[in-house]
C-alpha cells in the first residue's frame, strides 16, 4: 500500500502556537498519533474563532470532519511549542479541506502535516448544507508565511 503523500500550499491563512504536554506524550515519549489530532482539532477551533466562527455556527451551520489524513514528519517532546498554521482549500459545494503543517517554533522542524475534510451540516434540519460563500472569503482571506 503507498504512503499517504500531502501536498502542502505556499501559504496558509492562519498559524496559532500550542505548547505539548506530558499528558500528549505516548509511552515512547514522543508526541502520541491520537493526541497529535487533538492538538490539531485545538487550531481548528481557533481557526473558527479568528475567523468569527465556532465549529457549531457558521453562518448558522456546523461543521461534521469527513476524513483526516496526516503524515509524522519528526518527533515532538513535552515542553515544545509547536507552530500549527492552517488554511481552507479544495473546496465542493458542501465542504473543504483544512490543510495544516505543525512545526516546532524554535527549530522551524516540521513535525506533521495534514488535511482535515470538512462538511457543513445544517443541525436543525439535520443535512449537509451548501458551504457558506462568507466562509470561503474568510478562510481564504489571510496568508501567513509557509
Amino acid at each position: 500500500m503507498p504512503r499517504i503523500r500531502i501536498d502542502l500550499p505556499e501559504k496558509f491563512s492562519f498559524s496559532t502556537e500550542i505548547a505539548l504536554y506530558v499528558g500528549h506524550m505516548n509511552y515512547g515519549g514522543h508526541l502520541d498519533n491520537a493526541l497529535l489530532l487533538s492538538v490539531v482539532s485545538e487550531a481548528r477551533a481557533r481557526f473558527f474563532r479568528s475567523l468569527g466562527y465556532s465549529e457549531l455556527d457558521v453562518e448558522g451551520l456546523g461543521i461534521i470532519i469527513a476524513d483526516a489524513a496526516l503524515q509524522y514528519r519528526s518527533e515532538a517532546f513535552a515542553g515544545e511549542v509547536m507552530a500549527v498554521r492552517m488554511t481552507a482549500a479544495d473546496f465542493t459545494s458542501k465542504g473543504c479541506d483544512l490543510l495544516w503543517c505543525m512545526n516546532e517554533t524554535s527549530s522551524r522542524r516540521e513535525v506533521a502535516r495534514g488535511k482535515t475534510g470538512i462538511v457543513f451540516f445544517d443541525y436543525r434540519l439535520r443535512q449537509t448544507a451548501p458551504v457558506p460563500e462568507a466562509f470561503r472569503r474568510r478562510a481564504t482571506a489571510g496568508t501567513c508565511p509557509a
